[in-house]
């Protein structure tokens, strides 16, 4: 996927990214694939059909890039968001986490899910995107005046001094395996990607169910597809093949002098989908006037999502316009919006752009994070559960 001039390149991996987003978002809508109620059906009700499926789209992911990258077709190395890198914010991703876990279980959904939700009509879902993108896009941008972010300014003082730098990256083959990084990759991803499958096809009970089975499948192979699609969109430039990011980063050098320059190089390196920081780019993407310059990776995925699952409601005819039941659920539904604004970027990533694109390069911050999402959703379930049972 080499093309001879950057905007050719750049416009195939945003209408490729749109257009895998919107095969995920109709299935993810149909299959009724989330996270939070993954959570909730275990943690309420014993049933593990849901987190079974999340868990298989992992193993896909894992397994998928496991061999890609054996077969050196991706790039996991450097990445956008730096997954794999040897500066370990294991706090960040724990308290981000957990708020995150905490926040989707209030505003009944993830951030995947909120997309899905407004696709199909629910009104207090563009509620919910709306203060997950101002609140994303404040944490990594300074307030106008200021080179403060909300981010510099309630997090990283308290969190910055707990990081830890490692002699390796942070990924498990990496640091299981020393000087062996490719050999301990392939046999880390392997085993973790086999030991995950297992255990997501034990349960007959969710071997027989088709959509559990079709939303696991299809978000692994999403996640995956995107990073080979970002690993592999090259510019051949005079002879000199470069990554998108790298063709920016030398701009004067390489483009013609009429061409116009993305806002930032970073969003072209390799990535995979994940929701929260693009909800956040995608408010000031519109703030912008929609100014091309600022068009990435993630504000195609936010688009293409919605747009999937838009489509899957009309094409079903499930379509419903649902608005807040009580004052009560619009709190909820704020607060929740609220934390996972917070958590998502804190930890770098949501239940998809950490719980499975991050743990597709098994970082331990992401698995991490992983674990700290659904321990704060589910004590969070708990306590409303035992609230519950005291007004009863």
């Amino acid at each position: 996927m080499t093309y001879e001039d950057f905007a050719s390149a750049q416009s195939f991996l945003l209408w490729s990214t749109f257009a895998i987003a919107l095969i995920m978002g109709a299935v993810v809508n149909k299959t009724n694939f989330c996270t939070m109620g993954a959570v909730s059906d275990w943690i309420n009700m014993g049933d593990t059909g849901r987190l079974r499926a999340w868990i298989l789209a992992i193993a896909v992911a894992v397994l998928g890039v496991t061999a890609l990258e054996a077969a050196h077709l991706v790039n996991v190395g450097g990445t956008f968001p730096p997954y794999r890198q040897s500066n370990l914010v294991w706090l960040d991703n724990v308290v981000g986490g957990a708020l995150f876990g905490i926040g989707m279980t209030l505003a009944s959904g993830c951030g995947n899910k909120t997309l899905v939700r407004i696709g199909g009509g629910n009104l207090k879902s563009v509620m919910v995107l709306l203060v997950i993108g101002l609140i994303a896009y404040f944490m990594v941008n300074p307030f106008p005046g200021s080179d403060k972010t909300l981010y510099s300014a309630l997090f990283y003082p308290w969190t910055h001094p707990a990081a830890v730098a490692l002699s390796t990256n942070q990924d498990l083959g990496a640091m299981l395996f020393g000087d062996r990084v490719a050999t301990g990759r392939m046999m880390a991803g392997g085993v973790i990607g086999v030991l995950l499958l297992a255990w997501a096809f034990k349960s007959a009970d969710f071997r027989a169910s088709f959509d559990n089975v079709l939303g696991g499948v299809v978000v692994g192979l999403a996640v995956l597809a995107a990073w080979y699609i970002t690993s592999n969109v090259k510019v051949d430039s005079g002879g000199d093949v470069l990554s998108l990011q790298a063709y920016v980063q030398d701009w004067d050098m390489y483009a013609p002098a009429d061409a116009v320059r993305p806002a930032a190089a970073g969003p072209l390196a390799s990535q995979s989908f994940t929701f929260i920081n693009p909800m956040g780019q995608a408010l000031g993407y519109a703030a912008s006037g929609f100014k091309h310059t600022l068009l990435t990776f993630g504000i195609m995925a936010v688009a293409g999502v919605l747009a999937g699952s838009l489509l899957w409601s009309l094409v079903s005819r499930s379509f419903r316009i649902e608005w807040f039941a009580s004052f009560r659920d619009f709190f909820s539904h704020l607060a929740g919006a609220i934390l996972m604004g917070f958590g998502g970027v804190l930890a770098m990533g949501c239940t998809i752009g950490q719980g499975v694109t991050g743990f597709s390069t098994l970082a331990l911050g992401s698995i991490l994070t992983f674990v700290a999402i659904i321990a704060g959703s589910a004590a969070t379930m708990k306590a409303q559960y035992y609230v519950m049972m005291r007004g009863a």
